[in-house]
C-alpha cells in the first residue's frame, strides 16, 4: 500500500490479514483447551471474515492526520476496532432475533447444529452466541495493547475504550427499550447516535488521534466530522435494510418491520402519517408473519408519505455537516483526501 495514497482495497487486506491471523490464533487455542468447542472458535472466524473495514480505517486516518507515518502496528491496533465490530454484530443479532448476516446464518442460528441433540437447543445455541460476542470484545482489547505501539501511546487511547464500550451498550439499551413503542423521530436518532454513529466513525477517529498525540482543536474537528457522518452512515443502513436488495444487504427486509425497531425511517414516516396510515402501519409492524407482500405493502405506504425522501434529505445534511467540519481543519493532504472519500463511501454505499 502506497502510505500517501488512499487504497481502500489495499488497507482492507492489511487490515484482513491481521484479523484472519489473529483470530485463527485464538481459535487454535480455543480448540486446545477441547475439540468440542469448535463450533464456538468456528464462529470467531466468522465474525470477522465480512466486512469494509470502515472503522479500521477512521483509526488509522486519524492518526495519519496529526501527521504520524504509515505504521504496521498502528494497522493492527486499527484492527482491534473491527473486532469490536464483530462483538457488536453477534450482539445485536442475539437481541434481534436475526437469521442472517452477510447472506449466511447468523451466529445463534450456525451454532444450532453443535447443540441440536440437546434439550432447549435454541436457547443453548442463543447462549453459545452470546459468549462468542463476549469473547471478541474481549479479544478487540487484547489486539489494541499487543499492537506494537509504544505504550505511552496506549495509554492515551485507554480511556476512550470505556466510553466506546459505554456508549455502544447505552445505544443497544436505548433501542432495547424504544422497540414496539411510539415511533418517535429524536428517539431513534439518539439510539442511531450511540449504538452505531460514535463507535463507527467519532470513536476510531479520536483513538487513533489519541495514539498519535492529537491536540484538543484536532479532536474537537473529529467529533464534529464524525457524529454527522456516523449518523448518516446508520441512516443509510436503515434505508438498506428495508429498500435494499437483500443480495446484497445480506440481511432480510423484513427485519426491522417484524420487531418494530426504532428506526428514524419509521419514525418520519408515523410523524407524517394520517389517523388511517397510522392504522395501516400498526397493524403491518411488529408481525412475526410478515411476509413479503406485507413488506412491499410497507415500503408502498413509506413512499407516499415521502419517508425515504425525508431520510435521505437527512444524510446529505449530515455529509455536508461531515464536510464542512473536515475543512475547518488543516490536514495533511493524504489524510484530508481520505476522509473526504470515506465520507462519501460510508453513506453512498449499497449494501
Amino acid at each position: 500500500m502506497a502510505a500517501e495514497r488512499w487504497e481502500p482495497a489495499a488497507f482492507k487486506e492489511r487490515v484482513d490479514t491481521v484479523l484472519r491471523a489473529f483470530v485463527a490464533e485464538e481459535a487454535d487455542r480455543l480448540t486446545a483447551i477441547d475439540p468440542a468447542l469448535a463450533p464456538v472458535a468456528g464462529q470467531l472466524e466468522s465474525a470477522v471474515a465480512e466486512g469494509k473495514r470502515l472503522r479500521a480505517a477512521f483509526c488509522y486516518w486519524g492518526w495519519r492526520a496529526v501527521g504520524q507515518p504509515d505504521s504496521e502496528a498502528l494497522v493492527r491496533a486499527a484492527a482491534a476496532m473491527e473486532l469490536v465490530h464483530a462483538a457488536a454484530v453477534v450482539h445485536d443479532d442475539l437481541i434481534d432475533d436475526s437469521p442472517l448476516r452477510h447472506g449466511r446464518p447468523t451466529a445463534q442460528v450456525a451454532l444450532r447444529s453443535a447443540v441440536r441433540r440437546r434439550p432447549r437447543a435454541v436457547s443453548a445455541a442463543r447462549s453459545l452466541a452470546m459468549l462468542v460476542g463476549d469473547l471478541l470484545m474481549s479479544l478487540a482489547g487484547q489486539l489494541f495493547t499487543t499492537s506494537g505501539l509504544p505504550s505511552a501511546y496506549l495509554g492515551r487511547a485507554r480511556p476512550l475504550w470505556a466510553a466506546l464500550a459505554r456508549e455502544l451498550v447505552a445505544g443497544e439499551c436505548l433501542e432495547i427499550l424504544h422497540t414496539g413503542g411510539v415511533p418517535d423521530t429524536a428517539a431513534s436518532l439518539k439510539v442511531v447516535r450511540y449504538k452505531t454513529a460514535k463507535y463507527t466513525v467519532e470513536q476510531p477517529l479520536l483513538i487513533g488521534g489519541a495514539l498519535a498525540g492529537a491536540g484538543g482543536r484536532l479532536r474537537e474537528g473529529y467529533t464534529a466530522y464524525g457524529l454527522p457522518l456516523g449518523e448518516a452512515f446508520q441512516l443509510r443502513d436503515d434505508l438498506l435494510g428495508l429498500f435494499g436488495e437483500p443480495a446484497r444487504t445480506g440481511k432480510a427486509n423484513a427485519d426491522d418491520l417484524r420487531a418494530r425497531r426504532p428506526t428514524a425511517l419509521l419514525a418520519e414516516a408515523w410523524r407524517a402519517a394520517g389517523d388511517r396510515e397510522r392504522a395501516e402501519l400498526d397493524a403491518l409492524m411488529g408481525r412475526r408473519d410478515l411476509d413479503a407482500e406485507g413488506v412491499r405493502a410497507v415500503c408502498g405506504l413509506l413512499r407516499r408519505l415521502k419517508a425515504p425522501d425525508r431520510v435521505e434529505a437527512m444524510i446529505a445534511e449530515r455529509v455536508s455537516e461531515a464536510l464542512d467540519a473536515l475543512d475547518g481543519l488543516v490536514l495533511p493532504p493524504p489524510a484530508a483526501a481520505a476522509l473526504t472519500a470515506l465520507a462519501h463511501s460510508a453513506a453512498t454505499r449499497l449494501s
